[in-house]
């Protein structure tokens, strides 16, 4: 080969080699700077406690709204109590740490009981949250059987 030639394949390596670092560098800053801070909805209003009694096994005496680990295998059956707000994560301060799953971000979505509802956003994860299979960019209202998507987590909304 020429000298020409050689010239050119060592800047094109040297281009690669800094495209490369650029690209760590950035993903290392937007992983300092954190979740950012997203767009809240609404606050609740306080709940009223009324003094009711509670059948046995009804669905008002097993509480709220609850998230339930469907895949992968390794959190299966795992349970999500949501009575007000529930973060969910690899992080350790998460109200539910998901440890067994490498693609969830460190605080990736929140989970909120609202006016009798569950409601889920996105925390700004890098992977995104998924609500029946379509990503989320806004806090959606789940339904009873919705399937909740983070990482390769699913989780199945029930009441």
């Amino acid at each position: 080969m020429s000298d020409a030639v050689l010239t050119v394949l060592k800047f094109c390596l040297l281009a690669l080699v800094y495209l490369f670092l650029m690209r760590v560098v950035w993903i290392v800053a937007r992983e300092l700077r954190g979740t950012p801070a997203p767009s809240v909805a609404p606050p609740a209003p306080a709940p009223v406690r009324t003094e009711k009694k509670k059948k046995r096994g009804s669905t008002a005496a097993r509480g709220g709204w609850r998230l339930v680990v469907t895949a992968p295998a390794a959190g299966e059956g795992q349970v999500v109590t949501v009575d007000t707000d529930a973060t969910i994560g690899r992080g350790g301060g998460c109200t539910f740490p998901v440890t067994f799953d490498t693609f969830v971000s460190q605080v990736h979505a929140r989970a909120s009981a609202r006016d009798g509802g569950l409601w889920i956003e996105d925390l700004g994860s890098t992977n995104g949250t998924f609500v029946n299979g379509a990503r989320i960019d806004r806090p959606v209202q789940l339904r009873r059987g919705d399937t909740v998507r983070v990482g390769e987590t699913e989780f199945r909304a029930e009441r």
